[in-house]
């Protein structure tokens, strides 16, 4: 008996459902999935004694809490990013109070209450390792981007400033491919890790962060 192999048309909506969600799913690739409780895949790597990172509820949402007084460490993910496919990195984060009178361009005042990194590994070759810092900074205007106070292989981009926005949480979206190429001139096709990090070494000074959710996506 000849069968029909045309699928039934109720079927049609449940697995038009079903490949978009797979689609959707292959179009972000998450990094940090803290409203899950998940610090999986995430170390910590101190410079000067710790900042105090762990999960915390605000709003009712769990979120990764930064708290820093004097010191310098920071959480990072090893993970490798075409950056052909997923360019943009997308998170939020809320900080409850910025610096005071710090020279940013400066060693001495080299302190961000809350920062992310994306990190170009140069391998074998460690002085090829390149990242830019996506800053939330506490006097330079947003847009503004600097050599790195330490080390001409890492560039400084303010993309929040001031404490008009303190206390409120703040999203934001950078699409890494072509911030890299604007501040090293390169077609760097990818990233190899990520980290957070809220750090008063230098100023002495006291911040605390929030970060949300960190995911690479297609869009």
């Amino acid at each position: 008996m000849h069968r029909n192999k045309a699928w039934p048309s109720r079927l049609i909506p449940i697995l038009a459902t079903i490949l978009f969600s797979t689609q959707a799913s292959a179009q972000q690739i998450h990094i940090g999935r803290f409203s899950n409780n998940d610090l999986s895949g995430w170390e910590e790597k101190s410079f000067v004694e710790n900042t105090q990172y762990g999960l915390s509820q605000d709003n009712n949402k769990t979120v990764l809490k930064a708290q820093t007084s004097g010191t310098a460490s920071g959480m990072f993910h090893k993970i490798d990013i075409d950056l052909n496919k997923t360019p943009y990195l997308n998170w939020s984060w809320k900080i409850d109070n910025i610096y005071q009178g710090n020279n940013e361009h400066s060693k001495a005042g080299d302190d961000y209450p809350a920062r992310i990194y994306v990190v170009v590994s140069g391998g074998l070759f460690f002085w090829k390792t390149r990242a830019i810092n996506y800053v939330w900074s506490s006097n330079q205007p947003i847009g503004t981007s600097w050599e790195n106070a330490y080390t001409g292989k890492v560039r400084m981009l303010a993309v929040r400033s001031g404490g008009d926005e303190t206390g409120q949480w703040q999203t934001q979206k950078q699409n890494i491919r072509e911030d890299l190429k604007q501040q090293f001139g390169e077609d760097i096709n990818e990233i190899n890790a990520i980290a957070i990090m809220s750090d008063s070494d230098n100023t002495q000074q006291k911040a605390t962060a929030y970060y949300g959710d960190i995911f690479f996506s297609a869009e």
